[in-house]
């Protein structure tokens, strides 16, 4: 039996216990005090401040989801802080409530940008947060808020925009996109990528400065990147692998290179 012992303790030396992620919850709130409950993920066996990414929910809010994502991006050895947009007091069960909660922040696009500057004041106060690195990704209702980030003139290294609905909208007073890195990430067809809107977003992008590349993945549709979305039978919505993997991959590059350049 002692041998046996001092066998274990020799094979846990060689062979260390995997470090486990770590979730940690974060309530704090918007400018106006509006309750938010959002969460940060990391990877224990890193010390140290590390580059942080933002994740910006899809229109069902944070669910798993949301979770996965998070989670994935803490195993690259980021920091990952999952927002909250629509608030503790909003609870979404179904397409008509998601539509519902969409509608309110792309029509009041001076909201959206206050609950993400909200999302990114709070993730400063993480003490695992490298606040000279941060970036930020969003899944389509998501995908169009990070582009918000971006007219809200956050001090973002780049961000990530999957299958985001994208247009030209105006920049906070004040604030500017010159110098900004944008990747957006799309498929050739998605129904809801509007031709005109893109063009009028890209001709924004460009006027302002900001160094953006624009990808399309063929035969690819809506929410491509979400391996459940299949289950909600929604017109125009079909998973994708290849575009999902492809993208992915995709914006580990793009992290790679903002968070390793000055």
């Amino acid at each position: 039996m002692k041998r046996l012992s001092l066998f274990l303790l020799a094979l846990a030396a060689i062979c260390p216990v995997s470090a486990a992620l770590v979730t940690k919850p974060v309530d704090y709130a918007d400018a106006k005090g509006t309750p938010l409950h959002g969460f940060v993920v990391y990877d224990d066996a890193i010390s140290g401040p590390r580059p942080g990414v933002i994740v910006i929910h899809d229109w069902r809010g944070i669910t798993d989801y949301t979770h996965t994502r998070a989670e994935m991006l803490a195993k690259l050895g980021y920091i990952a802080f999952a927002a909250d947009i629509y608030g503790v007091d909003v609870h979404t069960d179904g397409p008509p409530a998601w539509m519902k909660q969409v509608g309110i922040y792309k029509g009041d696009r001076a909201l959206y940008r206050t609950r993400e500057r909200a999302a990114y004041d709070a993730f400063l106060k993480q003490p695992l947060l490298d606040p000279t690195r941060i970036a930020a990704i969003g899944y389509c209702f998501g995908g169009t808020g990070v582009i918000e980030m971006v007219r809200d003139g956050l001090p973002l290294k780049g961000v990530v925009s999957f299958h985001g609905g994208l247009d030209a909208r105006p920049v906070s007073d004040g604030r500017t996109m010159a110098g900004a890195k944008v990747l957006v990430l799309c498929g050739a067809d998605d129904p809801f990528e509007k031709p005109e809107d893109m063009q009028a977003f890209e001709q924004q992008m460009h006027e302002n400065g900001v160094d953006l590349k624009v990808v399309e993945y063929p035969h690819a549709m809506h929410a491509f990147s979400d391996a459940g979305v299949d289950a909600l039978n929604l017109p125009g919505a079909k998973y994708n692998a290849a575009a999902d993997r492809q993208s992915w991959a995709a914006m580990k590059t793009f992290l790679q290179q903002i968070f390793t350049t000055s």
